[in-house]
């Protein structure tokens, strides 16, 4: 109620603060679902506004706008607002004096809408409005879900009641319909009981106070109240059975539906149990691929450490290599620096030989030279051969460790290729055992597949069995129901032929109607000439007034008789209306009361049938009264008019008293002296 109040007064753009009080107002517990701005007088803007919140889900079962004065565009607002609505059940219009506009909508309302069960349209005159009624009675035929119409104190004629008629014949939903307090006559009740054999759904017609005149009331108790009654509770009596064969077929369709729900329910259970199984070994199967591809990762990760170590030991050994090469080109180096010093020495000593035999001659001097230069070279011989020592060592040395590192690298790579051996063995085992068990999972998961489809297959064949069993109910269903309306066709014949009937007498009647109405024109015309031919005889007359004072002062006496009776009656008269509409303003404020306090004073209805009794009484009291009165006027009018007669008839003995006067004063004159001088003259 809060989220909707804000939302009026967001959309209105000037909220009424009764409108807003109501709404603030916290609602009764019976009540929670009501929207009640009864006796409100509410502006355009506010039904514009209410016209925009009420369409859709509105949070209401039953909205009461009753006695609030709507305009013609704002109840068009509301109504329209309204149409697509689809939880209000119950909505109560009473008092709003609703016109074209307004019924138009309402026969809209009725043809859009698909959730309103109740609708109270009491007090608002449509019948006036003969072409908004009609569309309203349009809309009302092609409803299919209302149950009851309230129609009291809505100014309907015969007109208005042969409409509702036709839509009560082509309306299926429609249970009960209260026309009290209406002007429907012999014409509309005979239509709206007529209808009662094509309608087979309604099941409560309330007509009572409906204006009709007593003799046509009288006409219609001698020839058709037997007839009609009797066709009235035999259709009463054949809705009746009708309604509960539906309901029991409605109970029948509704306990298997149940059922076949019940068997969809277990089966989906099953399926999603299935799925559910199916799931849990797919995670399963996931979880171990994990796992393998976990302990093979592992195993990449060693096997890549490996290689890597390997890797490593192969660049120490190229280092190693290079270094070796690099001391065997300086062992090589120092073995050329030695050949060459060799050879120099060897070339050396030959030429110093040479020299010595070519200079033994030279004498003793030079020998000691040559000694001195011998044992340098010596010497420095002897220093080379400890380098060239030295270098074999050093080389020596290289070449073992060479050796040594070829021998651990033989080693880490016998090692290496050990490991990868068993590395590749172990994940060999792991891809077996891990195929093994997704073969062994995949045969337990097809096993499982393959049970649960014969299950499904089994309950497929119940459940298919059981659908055969439903559809020949069904087709029982539908052959009762075939036959039912076969039977309905009949009786809808058989209306339609009375209806028939009843409308060649009613064109009977109508022209039997039209040629009192031609009579009666021509007694009007003949007495507009009787009175234009008073008046003229009246004019002749005008000269012998003086001498019928007497006559004209007791006319005058009668003539004011007269209008003192006259405004008896209508003071009467205006009493017998002021007390009629005090009489009707009270019961409308019972009934008002009433309404407001039904659910907890249902023992005030009796109340307002004694007061409608009583209104009744005041009203036939009235209405004999008053023909009491008319009987009194018109034998007044009577012995008026045979005043006048008598008064016309002493005006002509007088006339003709004065004219036989006037030929003995003429005859005297012309017989006397002074007629027969004048004559002369």
């Amino acid at each position: 109620m809060e989220e909707f109040r804000r939302g009026y007064a967001r959309l209105c753009a000037a909220p009424q603060g009764d409108v807003l009080r109501r709404l603030r107002e916290p609602p009764a517990p019976a009540s929670r679902a009501r929207l009640d701005l009864a006796a409100l007088g509410l502006s355009l803007d506010t039904c514009g506004a209410l016209g925009r919140l009420l369409p859709g889900a509105a949070p209401f079962a039953e909205v009461a706008l009753g006695d609030c004065g709507l305009s013609e565009e704002g109840a068009k607002l509301l109504l329209h607002g309204l149409c697509s609505n689809t939880t209000v059940k119950t909505l109560d219009l009473k008092g709003n004096n609703l016109r074209t506009m307004g019924a138009e909508a309402l026969g809209k309302l009725l043809r859009q809408n698909k959730s309103i069960r109740s609708l109270i349209l009491e007090w608002n005159s449509l019948g006036v409005w003969e072409e908004g009624f009609s569309f309203f009675c349009q809309g009302l035929g092609a409803n299919t879900v209302l149950q009851r119409l309230d129609l009291r104190n809505n100014q309907i004629n015969h007109q208005g009641a042969g409409e509702l008629a036709m839509a009560l014949k082509q309306n299926a939903s429609l249970q009960e319909l209260d026309l009290r307090w209406n002007n429907i006559g012999l014409l509309g009740g005979r239509a709206l009981l007529n209808c009662l054999h094509s309608n087979k759904t309604l099941k409560r017609l309330e007509l009572a106070g409906n204006n009709v005149p007593s003799d046509i009331l009288k006409a219609v108790e001698t020839r058709a109240c037997s007839a009609a009654l009797s066709a009235s509770e035999q259709a009463m009596n054949h809705n009746q059975d009708r309604q509960t064969i539906l309901d029991e077929t409605q109970n029948r369709t509704y306990i298997l539906t149940k059922e076949v729900l019940s068997l969809k329910d277990e089966k989906t259970k099953q399926f999603l149990d299935l799925m559910d199984t199916i799931d849990k070994q797919r995670e399963e199967i996931a979880r171990s691929g994990r796992m393998s591809a976990a302990r093979a990762s592992q195993l990449q990760e060693a096997l890549d450490e490996q290689h890597s170590i390997m890797n490593s030991l192969r660049a120490k050994l190229q280092m190693t290599e290079a270094a070796l090469a690099l001391s065997e080109q300086k062992v090589h180096n120092l073995g050329e620096l030695l050949n060459a010093t060799k050879q120099e020495q060897t070339s050396m000593a030959e030429r110093h030989f040479t020299e010595l035999q070519q200079q033994k001659q030279e004498g003793a001097d030079r020998e000691g030279k040559l000694l001195r230069d011998l044992s340098a070279a010596s010497d420095k011989n002897l220093l080379l051969r400890n380098q060239v020592d030295e270098l074999q060592k050093k080389c020596k040395v290289q070449q073992d460790q060479l050796f040594q590192v070829k021998q651990d690298l033989t080693n880490t790579t016998a090692e290496l290729k050990l490991r990868a051996v068993q590395a590749e063995e172990r994940l060999e085992m792991e891809k077996k055992r891990f195929k093994q068990s997704l073969e062994d999972m995949e045969s337990l998961r097809l096993k499982e597949v393959d049970h649960m489809a014969q299950h499904i297959e089994a309950s497929e064949r119940s459940m298919q069995d059981r659908i055969q069993r439903l559809e020949a109910i069904r087709i029982a269903l539908e052959e009762e129901l075939s036959r039912v309306k076969a039977a309905a066709l009949t009786e809808r014949g058989q209306a339609e032929e009375e209806l028939i009937k009843v409308r060649n007498q009613a064109r009977l009647e109508e022209q039997r109607l039209e040629h009192l109405e031609e009579k009666l024109r021509l007694m009007t015309e003949s007495r507009d000439e009787a009175q234009n031919c008073c008046l003229k005889q009246k004019q002749m007359v005008a000269e012998a007034q003086a001498k019928a004072n007497q006559l004209s002062l007791h006319a005058d006496g009668l003539r004011r008789r007269l209008e003192e009776l006259q405004q008896d009656l209508n003071s009467k008269e205006e009493e017998k209306v002021t007390e009629v509409n005090k009489v009707k303003v009270e019961l409308q404020e019972q009934i008002g009361h009433l309404q407001a306090e039904r659910t907890a004073q249902e023992g005030l209805r009796e109340k307002i049938a004694a007061l409608e009794r009583q209104l009744k009484a005041l009203s036939s009291n009235h209405r004999e009264a008053l023909l009491d009165k008319e009987s009194e006027i018109s034998m007044l009018l009577e012995k008026l008019r045979m005043k006048e007669a008598d008064i016309s008839r002493m005006r002509e003995e007088e006339a003709q008293r004065a004219s036989f006067l006037q030929n003995a004063i003429m005859a005297y004159v012309q017989g006397s002296p002074l007629g027969t001088h004048g004559s002369r003259k």
